[in-house]
């Protein structure tokens, strides 16, 4: 069983899998699935001031934040019982494109060390990227209403025309920072 965890599953399986926890919430217990509203409910628990937009009944949404902790546990667990790849599998082709497109040329982990290491923290485009990068993040996912999980997997499964609206922007930013901004910038 756990040499079947182990290796990535087909897309025809995965997907389904995904697919069908948004009705079953609907359909049990009428919650929808997001990951980003949970910090919102940590902070009206955790305080306790009269801050209009934490002042609401937190512990009518504490399955959410009992989902969020089995995701970090199970990725916990996952990570140190199951192992990782040395190196992330991608295609050759891939490769080349980040070589060339945007100069990154470390490849050796999970992540490339170009854009994630602590070496990026000591210049002014880290703390940027950072900084303003998680500003943004942090302003459009409350500003979109949710995440880009909640609005692409539970949002347009239920045929939310908000939810529509927001993947297309969160594609259109990844595009347009991947292949117009970081290139200037970096």
């Amino acid at each position: 069983m756990l040499e079947l965890l182990k290796q990535p599953w087909p897309w025809y399986v995965a997907g389904p899998l995904i697919g069908l926890t948004v009705p079953a919430l609907l359909l049990i217990g009428n919650k929808a699935l997001g990951i980003s509203s949970s910090l919102r409910h940590v902070c009206a628990a955790c305080v306790p001031a009269g801050i209009p937009f934490l002042t609401y009944n937190w512990r009518a949404e504490i399955w959410n934040l009992v989902f969020v902790l089995g995701v970090a546990l199970g990725g916990f667990i996952g990570y140190h019982l199951m192992g990782h790849p040395d190196v992330v599998g991608i295609s050759p082709e891939t490769i080349q494109d980040l070589k060339t497109e945007l100069h990154l040329t470390d490849f050796s982990g999970l992540l490339p060390r170009e854009l994630f290491s602590l070496d990026n923290l000591a210049n002014w485009k880290g703390w940027f990227f950072l900084v303003f990068g998680g500003f943004l993040v942090g302003f459009g996912t409350r500003y979109a209403g949710g995440c880009t999980s909640g609005h692409a997997i539970s949002g347009l499964s239920n045929l939310q025309w908000v939810s529509l609206v927001a993947v297309i922007g969160f594609f259109a930013g990844g595009l347009l920072m991947t292949w117009v901004i970081y290139p200037v910038l970096f």
